[in-house]
């Protein structure tokens, strides 16, 4: 039977690292499929550049169109990223009769419910697995391993780059913008760093998630995204104190009312193997009705882990090239004519605990007006701890840890503290999740 044939669009490097893998694992791979597997094309911006891959058997062109177009190619590969000119080739590839694997997650996160629907009138596939958690199946694992549960909730460290700032703050007592300039110089974050340091990547990545585990359409408007560039040094020491730790977590669940879809900076306890996630790696933690809790953890990007979830893509795309569409694994877990109404709650309505930390003036009766108010407003406090002043100063931190609570009490009852003339500034608040 003759090989399939791949087009790559971009050999930067998560294409780079594909095509090594293709080639280094060639025979593991046909067994695995049953069918060779080749790239015969592939694109770059500078087709001259030097690669960290053999291209001596690929054509490689500058121009995508011409591969999205030839008739000799059975599957296209999308790394090149973004969402605009990434959408026109998928969907013109299609258009084309061709299956279709990418890692992009802001596509599948934005126009995702469109590209599945041309897909299904097509016939022909289009796998993500690389588009959350790098080299971690975790699409698969809550798409197939855990279709006989209902999935309660989930939460994940999906962006590595925000993690191994908040592990170098914990750790190292380091500032913020300190490990921001050190992760940018590493490589781990961009010149521009907001995608991953105000949320907007993991939101890309839990909005599929969420949809693949409650069988809900693609929703990243929905989504409500907080990043860590206000999580200053003092918020982490003293969630140690209090026997938590800091993470950037991305979290779903299924209330009564709706579906949660937040990702904001969350005190953890530390004894969750979850918090214990550090530097660069990701971690999905998924809650089944049947199976219980299940951590899914590895590397989140890099040549080699994202190739692992590309190569794995292309290889289950090969495995059903001949099968009825009717009978494969829906796109988004569930048929499409059965996904859900239920609505995404907004963050107004959702319940959660709180750490509080606030400056307040040291003199009597400052605590008791702040606890009056937060009793009013219904809101539990589980614990406070007063530090002492500064040497020159007359303010003193005031930490308090809150039982769960609505957002929107939380909200009208720090409108209030903050109008306090004895509170400096706006107080900073930090969601808090058992994950038990």
């Amino acid at each position: 039977m003759k090989p399939v044939k791949v087009g790559v669009l971009g050999l930067g490097t998560v294409g780079s690292g594909t095509v090594n893998v293709l080639q280094r694992n060639a025979d593991e791979i046909s067994r695995r499929a049953g069918r060779g597997i080749e790239v015969s094309h592939a694109t770059a911006r500078d087709i001259n550049k030097k690669r960290a891959c053999d291209i001596s058997n690929i054509t490689v062109l500058a121009d995508p169109n011409e591969v999205v177009s030839n008739a000799d190619i059975d599957i296209v590969v999308e790394l090149i990223g973004g969402d605009t000119l990434a959408k026109e080739l998928v969907l013109k590839a299609i258009d084309n009769g061709k299956h279709v694997v990418t890692a992009n997650k802001a596509l599948i996160a934005k126009h995702g419910n469109e590209i599945f629907a041309a897909a299904q009138a097509k016939g022909v596939m289009v796998a993500f697995e690389a588009a959350v958690a790098g080299g971690i199946p975790i699409i698969k694992a809550i798409r197939e391993g855990l279709a006989g549960n209902s999935i309660e909730w989930l939460a994940g460290i999906i962006n590595g780059t925000g993690n191994f700032i908040l592990t170098e703050m914990r750790d190292k007592g380091r500032d913020f913008a300190d490990v921001l300039a050190e992760a940018q110089a590493l490589g781990y974050a961009e010149a521009d760093p907001t995608f991953d340091v105000e949320g907007i990547d993991a939101a890309h990545k839990l909005t599929i998630l969420a949809s693949i585990a409650f069988g809900i359409p693609l929703q990243f408007e929905a989504a409500y995204t907080e990043g860590i560039s206000k999580v200053s040094q003092d918020d982490v020491t003293y969630a140690e104190e209090l026997g938590y730790r800091i993470k950037h977590l991305g979290i779903s669940r299924r209330t009564a009312e709706g579906i949660e879809l937040r990702v904001h900076p969350t005190l953890i306890p530390e004894r969750r193997l979850i918090a214990n996630v550090d530097g660069v790696m990701n971690a999905v933690l998924v809650q089944g009705d049947a199976v219980g809790p299940t951590l899914y953890y590895g590397a989140g990007a890099g040549a080699d882990p994202t190739a692992s979830a590309v190569v794995a893509d292309i290889v289950d795309v090969v495995r059903v090239l001949t099968s009825d569409p009717e009978n494969r694994v829906p796109h988004l877990a569930f048929q499409a004519d059965a996904l859900s109404d239920i609505p995404v709650l907004p963050i107004e309505k959702i319940e959660t605990a709180y750490y509080l930390r606030m400056q307040a003036e040291d003199k009597p009766g400052v605590l008791a007006d702040v606890t009056r108010i937060l009793g009013e407003k219904e809101i539990s406090i589980e614990a406070i701890i007063q530090k002492e002043p500064m040497p020159d100063s007359d303010k003193a931190n005031i930490i308090i840890l809150t039982h769960r609570v609505l957002e929107n009490n939380m909200n009208k009852a720090l409108s209030e503290v903050e109008a306090l003339n004895s509170i400096q500034g706006e107080v900073t608040r930090i969601r808090v999740e058992s994950l038990g």
